[in-house]
């Protein structure tokens, strides 16, 4: 469905967006942002350009042009205990509601090219300033630089480049006109002319979170822009700067274009203000996505009934163990899982199930003890000096996640205890190496809830038949958005993947090398099943877009094009 006249935003980007929709379509590798954040890639100069342009935002005022602010609120809190200050707009969400339907009708009536034309212009917008993303995600989210670059800039822009992808081709599926003709008696052929439209659904809310406030909102941002709505962002209070460049952007490249950039604004807020409640409740409100806890995920669920609402919560990830090839491999991948982002990541393994005789190896059985024992010995090598773990376990993200970790050690054996490390570039940084805890099987009520942060369980039990029938039943009823395997017999990887596929859990087999199990590739890994309790859709696929717009047709009748 195009107009006469491409949109020059469109013609700009399409060898990018095709090369998208080549991506979703065969699965393959394919990055549209380079996510090595070297010289080489982005020039000698990037680096240091984006962290004076971020340190520049420091202590001051964020200048965004949208519906009057009556107060402003400084609310953010730097793990690594950067001194942020950012003072952010609070407008009124009436306003900002009002301001969003003052400018749908013409984006509405704007076609798929357009939309998605000035969508990757956002994206390509967001990019040419990515180091000052990355330093931003960094300041507030706790992870380390390279991971919120990779992550939050790049990773992020990819997936936003896929909601763009999907909902193109979703909107595009149906032809803007069909000619119609049913074959007739004596009266000859019936003939219409039918039109379908593209019926966007309404304002859109995307509900940030702390830890990854680029990566989790950009897929629903942009699926909702791209299908015709517009948007209000609210970020979490702990991580605003994130989201306000993203608007910021946005907003600029939507005025370039013609349009009201009130199409996108910020929602942000004190924590005790509850914006997320009262926006989400509001008539006008027809889409929300939100990640973040169960509680209000639910909450969402439940209330917001005139909305199609997309969540991602918390869940149990899990890891069986039955046997292995690579003993070493598998004990260097599982430890860098557990480590990386101090298992603040929504895929981050929890529970790892180890059979009480202990499993086969090349070098001959190891028992459950060793297989314990490696995993420990792994995640105490890569966090034994202080200045290289930062660069991989970031820092806490709360203080309350810290109290969790405190409080954990009570719940089972203590294999490796949680230490305080010292930050060298950040004194006052939030740093705690992992936990981990050995449990039975028995013990549920210590590992089959979310805890999050890094926390670890590995639990015994009796068999790995025993270990997939407590992965059936605490993802099936807890959730998980990712689980693994390690076994050297196909009979135990089929039961693994048919227990996957019956609790709706996407499973990684046998990984020794540089793919982890809480990592996932856009254009290639769906994250989230849409199947079980942790989420309800998956981040992306063409029922994540589809919905936020229906297909609205018109008919009449024409002289038929048959001959009598």
């Amino acid at each position: 469905m195009m107009n006469r006249m491409t949109h020059p935003l469109f013609s700009k980007h399409r060898e990018t967006l095709d090369a998208a929709l080549t991506a979703i379509a065969s699965r393959e590798y394919y990055s549209a942002y380079p996510e090595s954040p070297s010289p080489r890639v982005y020039g000698e100069t990037a680096a240091d350009d984006g962290k004076a342009a971020f340190e520049a935002l420091l202590g001051k005022t964020f200048e965004i042009d949208q519906p009057t602010a009556p107060r402003h609120v400084t609310t953010e809190d730097s793990p690594f205990g950067i001194d942020l200050g950012i003072t952010y707009p609070a407008s009124d969400p009436t306003e900002l509601i009002n301001a969003a339907e003052a400018a749908w009708p013409a984006w509405r009536a704007a076609d798929p090219a357009t939309r998605a034309g000035v969508c990757l212009e956002i994206l390509h917008r967001i990019h040419s300033d990515v180091f000052t993303l990355a330093n931003a995600v960094h300041a507030t989210t706790g992870q380390a630089f390279v991971m919120a670059f990779q992550a939050g800039g790049p990773h992020a822009l990819d997936r936003g480049l896929e909601a763009v992808a999907y909902g193109y081709a979703e909107q595009t599926r149906v032809p803007a006109t069909a000619y119609w003709e049913k074959p007739g008696g004596k009266a000859g052929p019936l003939a219409m002319e039918k039109t379908y439209h593209v019926v966007p659904r309404g304002v859109g809310l995307v509900i940030g979170c702390n830890t990854f406030p680029t990566w989790n909102s950009y897929p629903g941002l942009f699926a909702s822009l791209v299908t015709g709505n517009p948007v209000i962002v609210k970020p979490h209070p702990r991580a605003v700067l994130p989201l306000a460049l993203t608007v910021r952007h946005a907003r600029a490249v939507l005025a370039d274009a013609g349009f009201d950039p009130n199409l996108v604004t910020l929602a942000a807020e004190n924590p005790e203000d509850g914006i997320a409640e009262i926006v989400a409740m509001h008539p006008s409100i027809k889409i929300i996505d939100f990640t973040g806890s169960n509680s209000f995920g639910e909450w969402l669920e439940f209330n917001a009934r005139q909305a199609q609402v997309y969540t991602e919560k918390a869940g149990v990830n899990t890891i069986v163990i039955d046997s292995t090839d690579n003993p070493k491999g598998m004990f260097n991948n599982i430890a860098f899982t557990l480590c990386l982002y101090s298992g603040q990541m929504c895929t981050t393994t929890q529970a790892i199930f180890i059979p009480r005789d202990g499993i086969e190896t090349p070098d001959g059985r190891l028992s459950a003890d060793d297989v314990k024992a490696g995993i420990v010995k792994s995640v105490a090598k890569l966090t034994s000096d202080d200045a290289r773990a930062v660069e991989l376990i970031g820092a806490i993200v709360s203080p309350e996640v810290v109290q969790r970790v405190d409080d954990a050690a009570s719940l089972g054996e203590v294999l490796l205890p949680s230490r305080t490390v010292e930050h060298p570039a950040y004194p006052k940084a939030r740093v705690r190496s992992p936990l981990i805890l050995g449990v039975d099987a028995g013990s549920s009520d210590a590992y089959a809830s979310e805890c999050f942060g890094p926390v670890t369980f590995l639990v015994t039990t009796d068999d790995t038949d025993a270990s997939l029938a407590v992965v059936r039943d605490v993802v099936g009823r807890e959730g998980a958005l990712t689980m693994g395997v390690y076994s050297t017999q196909d009979g135990v990887l089929d039961a693994a993947v048919a227990t996957a596929i019956d609790v709706n859990t996407h499973l990684s087999q046998n990984l020794t090398a540089g793919v982890f199990v809480n990592q996932s590739a856009a254009y290639s890994d769906f994250h989230g099943s849409g199947g079980n309790a942790a989420a309800n859709a998956a981040l992306t696929d063409g029922a994540y877009v589809a919905n936020r717009f229906r297909i609205v047709q018109s008919r009449k009748h024409v002289e038929p094009r048959t001959a009598e």
